[in-house]
């Protein structure tokens, strides 16, 4: 799921690539219409790319994009068919309107950008992106950014008016290329997240659960209602938290479970305090990288419940469960500069970080920051 939950899921979503330093040149870019992209005349070998809104049709073509990125940045594929559609036909998203992509004449898709506002309050405004790495340098980055970037400003009406806009979009931190493409857009780093991993060489140890703590899975949908409320009341500490309306989240909530084959409620851990939901892990069998690893895709404690073991007991309880299927790996995404200590939490549990990836920013409009810092 792109990061319009609460929960920062920014690990999963790179950048867009490129160490663009030839402009390139628009024709017929009248708004809504398709724009020509012409490599400039001191090019030995001219070409043109056709930049449009993305269609439901381009789907396959678009994965392949992000899947050749992926393997270029980290050497894995990342994207599949299942989420990215999920994505695209989420409601609130408008393919033609918050997308564009970029083909050569052949019809290879060789560029993408997304623009993501559909919060009812879009104080921030994630950018993400892709250009194929045998087509960098040519433009092609910076003319999409440029795009997103006034396509990021029509937020802006959204939002009360003394409020703060912001633009972010983020990048492995290891590929320069991103960042300088951010730097030249006035973008300026603002956070770190990790991904972090630990090997399941043997059966995890046995968690110890807090006195008169229990765990079971979710019951299904009639319980994912009471599940957003334990993550809008854990996550509302974490860094870049802002609330949004209840209902407007639950609904996106049933969309991405009704339409990612991913979900699976046994690996959906509720810890219970009597009948009330002192902390949730909500897992997936694989990670979109490795299907070797189980993926922690939300952990979180309410306050009530933190400093007793608590996390710690329900990383156990969900790494003995990968282990269990057969999992060799276990691994999780989070901000490395965790306003609750969660690095601590997980390095305590025998993780470590593999990956880091880096988020800029760029302020569209100054204002009060309702965002939790």
């Amino acid at each position: 799921m792109i990061n319009h939950q609460p929960i920062e899921k920014i690990q999963q979503k790179a950048k867009t690539n490129g160490n663009q330093t030839n402009k390139l040149e628009r024709i017929n870019n009248q708004p809504g219409d398709e724009m020509l992209l012409e490599r400039p005349q001191n090019q030995i070998q001219e070409e043109e790319f056709l930049i449009r809104p993305t269609e439901m049709s381009d789907l396959e073509k678009a994965v392949e994009l992000f899947n050749v990125c992926s393997l270029h940045m980290i050497g894995k594929k990342e994207a599949s068919l299942t989420d990215v559609r999920s994505e695209w036909l989420l409601p609130e998203f408008d393919l033609e309107t918050a997308t564009r992509i970029v083909l050569i004449p052949e019809g290879k898709v060789v560029g993408y950008i997304e623009v993501w506002d559909i919060d009812r309050t879009p104080v921030r405004v994630w950018v993400w992106g892709r250009v194929h790495p045998d087509y960098e340098g040519r433009g092609i980055g910076t003319n999409l950014m440029k795009w997103a970037e006034e396509r990021a400003r029509q937020a802006i009406d959204k939002v009360p008016a003394d409020l703060q806009v912001t633009m972010q979009s983020g990048s492995f931190s290891t590929y320069e290329a991103a960042h300088e493409l951010f730097r030249d857009r006035g973008m300026k780093t603002i956070r770190h997240f990790y991904t972090m991993a630990t090997e399941l060489d043997s059966l995890p140890e046995k968690p110890q659960w807090p006195d008169g703590l229990h765990v079971r899975n979710i019951r299904g949908e009639a319980e994912i209602r009471d599940v957003i409320w334990v993550i809008r009341d854990a996550f509302k500490d974490h860094w870049g938290y802002v609330e949004q309306p209840f209902k407007e989240e639950y609904q996106r909530w049933l969309h991405f479970i009704r339409h990612d084959d991913k979900y699976d409620p046994s690996l959906w851990f509720l810890a219970l305090d009597g009948d009330e939901i002192a902390g949730i892990s909500l897992c997936e069998e694989k990670s979109s990288e490795d299907p070797n690893m189980g993926w922690v895709n939300v952990l979180g404690v309410r306050r009530p419940w933190r400093k007793r073991g608590l996390g710690l007991a329900l990383l156990q309880h969900s790494f003995r469960e990968f282990y269990s299927r057969g999992k060799h790996r276990a691994g999780l995404g989070v901000d490395a500069s965790s306003l609750t200590g969660a690095t601590r939490l997980y390095e305590k549990a025998g993780m470590k970080p593999i990956r880091q990836f880096t988020v800029s920013q760029k302020v569209l409009r100054p204002g009060l920051d309702i965002a939790t810092r």
